[in-house]
């Protein structure tokens, strides 16, 4: 085999690679000896049948084994003897004209990681900002989930606003009952929010055994066209009117939570409320942790892995622009700061590198219990009879097995990082921890800390940029997730016709929130039976 360089520029390589068609040939003629003793064919006796005819049946498929088994053997040789680091996988062409009997010239193109010196992990300062929990927050989350836990007692009264109304109902448009618009024994809390606008304010002075009908107008942006901007009218039937009893806090409604007493509740409420602002404050540290690299650093990254980094980047960024009030105007907004995303990317890319270098330097590495963990986890997005071989997929293909470890690997380099630095505490309220957070982030993000005037509704920008280069966002960001779930949850009860229709997401969710992380690999191919997973954010990307 002949390899010859034929270009060197900065990360980019390329090269000239010869496979004799000897070598080739020579590994057909091994694999046909190899089953010359399984092949079975009328009129020989078993392991007798003739090399030619096994050749003649099997001869292009051989062939083509042969040449791939050679090629992939061939990229083997060439990174093992340049002692080349690929950054992405090399692209491989095959010359024109190949046929079977002849010399496979191959002409391959690849970038190479950049030779980066781990940096000192001595020095590093960082300031922790604690957010203690208060006697007075926990009663207030005590009384949020109190009220969550509502019951409700009928009443012989009209109905007010806060009362549970228990009705039927069915939705007409110009007389003409529509699909979805009816519903009985339905339970509708006056003033919730549940149902489009204008319906539970209708309800107040409403009493048990009345009938009436109401007007309403469905939201221009409601999900249903038939439905979206036109007057309907329900007539209603309503059967029992309930207001809400009065929760006692005390021991007795800490039992029916199935705890021992009210102190253990609060005990449970505080380490909640101590772990969503621990992380929060780790989000910060972090941030200023790749800020320190960031700021020390700066080294030519390989185009490719910043092309696909900014393709995730701009994919969400315009899957968000598409939701906003005015799609058009969101999506010029973004494209007017493109050149801004792709320095993120490459800041994301270059960091990845380094926290990568750090971790190899310092044997941090992933424990096998962890990565069994870590892919047990990821089976669970795929239908049951589709895992086993999810698992089997990962643990036969190293791109995708090194895809799934990168966050961890990443948090664990990262934790590494926090335990060898000279950490100051200083305790201040959650507004102050998350003010720190967002300017931060304006900060890193360069031109982001130019002030903008405000844009109008129908222009909203979606949290582009300053989600796209925050680091750990993702534990604010999934609190927003949870509400929009049970939101949509609690509006699923209603029919169709009568529900409010879904608020828009707030732009750059999760995958965006976590900015600055390493760049992901190259998503690698998934096998063919598993379903397509929900998109999943990490605290991470790399």
């Amino acid at each position: 085999m002949q390899i010859v360089e034929t270009s060197s520029e900065g990360l980019k390589r390329a090269y000239t690679v010869t496979i004799p068609a000897k070598d080739i040939t020579d590994r057909i003629e091994g694999e046909v000896e190899r089953l010359a003793p399984q092949v079975r064919m009328p009129g020989f006796r078993p392991g007798k049948v003739p090399a030619n005819l096994i050749r003649k049946m099997h001869g292009d498929a051989l062939h083509q084994d042969a040449l791939n088994t050679s090629i992939r053997e061939a990229m083997d040789a060439l990174v093992a003897k340049h002692e080349l680091r690929p950054a992405m996988q090399p692209q491989v062409a095959l010359g024109e004209g190949y046929e079977q009997g002849k010399d496979a010239e191959l002409s391959v193109n690849l970038e190479i990681l950049p030779a980066i010196e781990a940096p000192s992990t001595d020095g590093i300062k960082l300031e922790k900002l604690v957010v203690p929990v208060t006697d007075e927050q926990i009663e207030e989350a005590i009384a949020r989930f109190a009220d969550q836990q509502k019951s409700y007692e009928t009443v012989d009264r009209a109905a007010e606003d806060g009362d549970q109304v228990m009705c039927d109902f069915v939705g007409k448009l110009d007389g003409v009952e529509f699909e979805g618009g009816k519903a009985e024994g339905q339970a509708i809390v006056i003033g919730s929010g549940r149902l489009i606008p204008g319906f539970e304010e209708q309800l107040v002075g409403a009493k048990a055994g009345e009938e009436r009908t109401i007007t309403v107008t469905f939201p221009e942006d409601y999900p249903a066209e038939n439905l979206a901007g036109k007057d309907a009218t329900f007539d209603i039937t309503v059967h029992e009117v309930k207001a809400p009893a009065e929760t006692k806090i005390d021991d007795e409604f800490a039992k029916q939570l199935g705890l021992e007493s009210l102190e253990q509740l609060r005990g449970l409420l505080k380490g909640q409320l101590e772990q969503e602002t621990a992380g929060l404050t780790r989000t910060q540290m972090k941030r200023q942790l790749l800020d320190h690299l960031a700021a020390g650093h700066d080294f030519d990254v390989p185009p490719s892995m910043v092309e696909a980094e900014f393709a995730q980047i701009w994919a969400q960024l315009e899957n968000e622009a598409r939701s906003e009030e005015d799609p058009e105007a969101a999506l010029k907004e973004i494209e007017d700061e493109k050149d801004d995303y792709r320095k993120i990317a490459e800041r994301r890319v270059r960091l990845g590198l380094l926290l990568s270098e750090i971790g190899q330097a310092n044997k941090v590495d992933i424990t096998g219990q962890e990565m069994q963990m870590l892919i047990q986890q990821a089976a669970q997005q795929y239908r049951p009879e589709d895992r086993e071989r999810f698992v089997e997929y990962i643990r036969n293909d190293p791109m995708a097995a090194a895809q799934l470890r990168a966050p961890l690997y990443e948090d664990k380099v990262v934790d590494f990082l926090i335990e060898k630095s000279e950490v100051t505490e200083r305790e201040v309220s959650r507004d102050e921890l998350q003010a720190a957070i967002e300017a931060d982030t304006d900060e890193t993000s360069g031109d982001e800390a130019k002030a903008k005037p405000a844009k109008k509704a129908a222009a909203k920008k979606p949290a582009a940029k300053k989600a796209a280069a925050s680091e750990d966002g993702g534990d604010e960001t999934k609190a927003d997730d949870a509400k929009a779930d049970e939101a949509k949850s609690d509006e699923a009860e209603a029919k169709p016709a009568a529900k409010k229709a879904p608020a828009k997401k707030a732009a750059a969710k999760k995958a965006d929130a976590d900015g600055d992380a390493p760049a992901k690999k190259p998503a690698a191919k998934k096998p063919a039976a598993k379903k397509a997973p929900a998109k999943k954010a990490s605290a991470s990307d790399e």
